[in-house]
């Protein structure tokens, strides 16, 4: 079976989302596999309030679908995706957003069905990544937790980021701010494994291939024995983290932090 969205918008939770405007996540399930593709270069896959709408709603439908058992979220471009929307950000504040971007966490994880993420570009911050149940990066990918840089701390992400994370490691990373390499975010819990850029496709081939000789009722359980913990995080703090979230981005500290990165950038 296939099915492929390609055209118009998804629906989702943000009610923001028009008909008119461009699709920048795209679904095509074929082989038990529904790829989820991140197609927002004009901001380097950054979580806009459309593109987080549209992945929610994509991730639902193969959640609904019976012929799915795997779902797979990749990108286009040379980065996975780099973050918060700063641009929305610094002009509409956070706070809806911040909870958008934890229900998109807490969907991922409470899925009843696998999800792989492709990791094949830089990735910052990474609250999709860790959510993910298992995460396939090339060695040269790199990895940063950059928000204290911005007077910005990791709050809605650290519900799976710090999860997944080796504590020590989660210090050095959050507080430090520099990237790190695949293989490190590897060896720091973040992601499954890394792998040379060349041998990228072929291991998430294989890791899909291999999920999909389960039986539906077989990964259902599992996940949600493997998650129990994880999804009473985000539950117990979700919220929390949104609402500090949304109170430092709109700091004065941080405000003008993300100002003078986005006038940099231009």
């Amino acid at each position: 079976m296939t099915t492929d969205s390609s055209e118009g918008s998804a629906p989702g939770a943000s009610g923001d989302v028009t008909a008119r405007d461009p699709e920048l996540v795209h679904l095509q399930v074929w082989d038990q596999v529904a790829t989820i593709t991140l197609d927002s270069p004009h901001n380097r896959n950054a979580l806009s309030r459309q593109l987080v709408a549209e992945l929610h709603a994509h991730l639902e439908r193969a959640e609904a679908d019976p012929a799915v058992r795997v779902v797979l979220v990749q990108a286009t471009g040379t980065v996975f995706c780099s973050g918060a929307d700063l641009t929305e950000a610094t002009a509409d504040g956070m706070e809806e957003g911040a909870r958008r971007i934890v229900a998109l966490q807490r969907l991922i994880v409470a899925m009843g069905k696998p999800v792989v993420a492709r990791v094949q570009g830089p990735v910052r911050a990474g609250g999709i990544v860790a959510a993910a149940d298992i995460a396939i990066a090339a060695d040269d990918v790199t990895f940063a937790l950059t928000e204290v840089k911005l007077g910005l701390a990791a709050a809605i992400i650290s519900l799976t980021v710090h999860h997944r994370m080796h504590p020590r490691a989660a210090a050095v990373t959050t507080l430090g701010g520099a990237s790190f390499t695949g293989v490190k975010a590897a060896a720091y819990g973040l992601i499954t494994t890394s792998v040379p850029r060349s041998e990228l496709n072929d291991e998430v081939a294989r890791t899909c291939g291999e999920l999909a000789t389960g039986a539906p009722q077989g990964l259902r359980e599992s996940k949600r024995i493997l998650n129990r913990d994880l999804l009473a995080r985000i539950d117990a703090h979700g919220e929390e983290m949104a609402t500090l979230s949304a109170r430092l981005f709109a700091s004065d500290e941080a405000r003008a932090a993300m100002t003078a990165f986005l006038t940099k950038k231009r």
